[in-house]
């Protein structure tokens, strides 16, 4: 198994390239204060007593895993946080785009797509899982465990499991790497899209809609029935906040998500919070900026992904 590396990265510092590929930014950058800031009326998706939480859609226990975070903003904030549910990553950029979100935690696909097409967001902090990570994880390649597929060269011809055409580690990368091995995604194999990171893993242990396949190493790491041939890392998925919500909510987000760790949220009280399922989605978060997301701009540019373009 072999760590793919794009040739802009540095180990895992992903620095920004500068490209104004697919779109460039659009209105990512809004800081508090700024007139972008306060130009919704009342600034909230519902009203001013509530925030609404979106989520990608990663796998079925979505919702539960992300509770004690979701507990820790209104503890944070005063205000009563409603989970937004998005059948899958389109619904989440749509509801992004409408303003029907006020914080989320978004894949970097997404959070490019949906600024690309005019969300107004702007990131805090990615979510680290382990003790002195950096922000980013692996999107793994997978074939079934008794299979004597090695490499994503073998893919041509195979029925592939991606996971959603706006997934970053589910298909953005996967496409790069595929085209890197002279495999067109879109005419050189079948492409299957499985909805979520575990039904993917699941199709393709099972071995009879997909072949092989694509997810992200957390839900991979879950299941017996496959193996890894190849893994690249990506960046780290983004807590943002709409950048119309009103100055002192804003601070009250900055302040309370850009630094913090489990532990930091087990002292606030949170119930829930010390358990094994919220800690298979959050150990701690590092801040990152918009700027750091341009290496997906790139890839958007070498793959021509349609969910880049405006």
């Amino acid at each position: 198994m072999k760590l793919r590396a794009l040739p802009a990265l540095a180990g895992v510092a992903l620095l920004a390239l500068g490209l104004a590929a697919c779109s460039g930014a659009a209105d990512a950058t809004s800081t508090p204060g700024s007139d972008e800031s306060s130009s919704a009326a009342g600034g909230f998706a519902v009203d001013e007593n509530t925030l609404v939480f979106g989520v990608v859609p990663d796998s079925v226990d979505t919702e539960t895993n992300y509770q004690p975070l979701m507990d820790y903003i209104a503890e944070i904030t005063g205000k009563t946080v409603e989970y937004h549910e998005s059948t899958d990553y389109a619904a989440l950029i749509e509801a992004a785009v409408a303003g029907k979100v006020d914080v989320a935690s978004f894949s970097g696909f997404t959070y490019v797509t949906a600024t690309n097409n005019g969300a107004k967001l702007t990131p805090i902090s990615s979510i680290v899982t382990d003790e002195g990570q950096e922000p980013g994880y692996f999107s793994q390649a997978i074939v079934p465990k008794d299979s004597d597929i090695s490499s994503i060269e073998d893919f041509k011809g195979k029925k592939v499991c991606f996971v959603d055409p706006s997934s970053t580690s589910g298909y953005l990368f996967p496409s790069y790497n595929l085209l890197e091995a002279g495999i067109d995604p879109k005419t050189d194999i079948t492409p299957v899209f499985a909805g979520k990171h575990d039904v993917s893993v699941q199709k393709v242990g099972e071995g009879v809609e997909c072949e092989v396949g694509f997810a992200e190493d957390s839900e991979v790491e879950k299941s017996d029935a496959v193996k890894v041939i190849d893994e690249t890392m990506v960046p780290g998925a983004p807590l943002v906040y709409s950048s119309t919500l009103p100055d002192d909510v804003s601070k009250k987000l900055i302040d309370g998500l850009a630094e913090i760790t489990i532990d930091d949220i087990i002292a606030a009280g949170i119930d829930g919070a010390d358990t094994d399922a919220f800690r298979s989605v959050f150990y701690a978060t590092k801040p990152v900026d918009d700027a750091y997301y341009d290496v997906i701009r790139d890839i958007c540019k070498e793959t021509e992904a349609e969910q880049c373009k405006a």
